[in-house]
């Protein structure tokens, strides 16, 4: 199967165990395929079972789930398993991205089914600590905001390389070290092995933000568009989430921010 084909069919997997291996699955494929990218995939109806879920957890707005203390533990799982959750959401980000989106070089598709075998693994790993404390995925709720941009940009893959990798999950690089600063005061075991388990992550993704940044600045020059200028633009016509302090400021240098946006971001730190 041509490996988009492929991404379509593992993105409408609902069971997340069956989603995972079927990612990896499609991420093989790369290296044997010659091309990716020879022709139209998509075609009427493909929008069909898009995206696989299954029905827990329950998916509720971002700003009504509680806060839970970390130094519980029935806090310490619930801030796993929302990280949990938002793995499995990019999951279906990089394999939307790979099937949605005809007319991208090789590369494109390369590097977003290279990003969803990757958030597969850390579905995994953080999956598997969540059972080690006694919990599964979807035992607790999880909010719909990163899927909700991917529908939103569904239509226009500069807007979508703009908003979800070097926007929503930029916001990650920002907020993982905050997170494990966190967890090392709680000290448990558990607490210290999903600090070693974001780390992780957080190598990880600040190449998925690189890559984030690299095709949005590509279909910028394509258009003849200005990246730094476009960029507010696309926040306010697609109500993108505003950035704020404190921001990471040497994940975003090595994900590949250019020095005009990290001083804009260091000026409204403050």
């Amino acid at each position: 199967m041509h490996p988009r084909l492929s991404a379509l069919a593992a993105l409408r997997l609902t069971d997340p165990e069956e989603k995972v291996a079927a990612t990896h699955a499609a991420a093989a494929l790369t290296t044997t395929a010659d091309a990716l990218a020879t022709h139209p995939i998509r075609t009427a109806g493909d929008e069909a079972g898009v995206p696989g879920r299954p029905e827990r957890p329950l998916r509720v707005a971002a700003h009504t789930q509680g806060k839970r203390s970390p130094f519980t533990p029935e806090g310490r799982a619930a801030l796993i398993h929302s990280i949990c959750h938002i793995e499995f959401n990019a999951i279906n980000l990089a394999l939307d991205a790979v099937w949605r989106f005809d007319g991208m070089p090789d590369a494109f598709y390369r590097d977003w089914l290279h990003v969803a075998d990757e958030e597969a693994l850390h579905f995994t790993l953080l999956h598997t600590h969540l059972q080690s404390m006694g919990y599964r995925y979807g035992d607790f709720i999880g909010h719909d905001g990163l899927w909700a941009m991917c529908e939103k940009t569904g239509g226009d893959v500069l807007a979508r390389m703009a908003l979800v990798p070097r926007t929503l999950e930029a916001r990650g690089l920002d907020a993982t070290p905050l997170i494990q600063a966190k967890l090392r005061r709680v000290n448990t075991p558990d607490a210290l092995r999903a600090v070693e388990i974001l780390d992780r992550i957080l190598a990880d993704e600040v190449g998925h933000v690189a890559i984030g940044n690299h095709w949005y600045r590509w279909l910028c020059e394509r258009e003849g568009r200005d990246p730094v200028a476009s960029y507010p633009v696309l926040v306010a016509h697609y109500e993108a989430p505003r950035m704020k302090p404190p921001f990471n400021l040497e994940a975003r240098a090595r994900a590949g921010f250019s020095d005009e946006e990290l001083s804009a971001l260091a000026k409204a730190s403050g």
